[in-house]
């Protein structure tokens, strides 16, 4: 079964507040609280919502936060996404089309911190190249 528009209302309030309370939900969503937990049931069951979590404010967040753009070696993405997933101020790492084949997401607490980690990345084995972007500020973050 497909997500519908109160689905998509759901999931969209769950992104900005995932504590919310189900009557607090049924309400904003105009609906039964007993439909509106069923529809959590089932977006659960059929692996649409995978669980809950806690976005970190600004307080808590690394001071930096960076983006690394990697050419790789043919044939070596599953060596480097290794090296990647060693560094623990790599938070995320996607496959892309186009010049680069993988960006890596970046958090640190220093300079020196954020320096190494691209350092450890530029010497993985596999990785050919790699241009990297300090993020200054968020201009719209909606928590997907």
């Amino acid at each position: 079964m497909q997500n519908d528009e109160i689905d998509t209302a759901l999931l969209t309030l769950l992104a900005e507040n995932a504590r919310l309370p189900v009557a607090t939900l049924a309400r904003r969503l105009g609906l039964a609280r007993t439909t509106v937990q069923a529809r959590l049931d089932r977006l659960e069951s059929n692996g649409t919502i995978t669980g809950y979590g806690v976005r970190l404010g600004r307080p808590a967040q690394p001071r930096l936060r960076a983006t690394a753009l990697l050419s790789i070696e043919p044939r070596s993405g599953p060596a480097v996404l290794a090296r990647l997933k060693s560094l623990p101020n790599v938070v995320r790492v996607h496959t892309t089309s186009g010049r680069f084949d993988m960006i890596a997401e970046i958090s640190a607490h220093t300079t020196e911190e954020l320096d190494d980690t691209l350092d450890r990345i530029g010497e993985a084995k596999g990785v050919k190249g790699s241009e990297s972007l300090i993020q200054l500020s968020t201009k719209i973050d909606r928590g997907y």
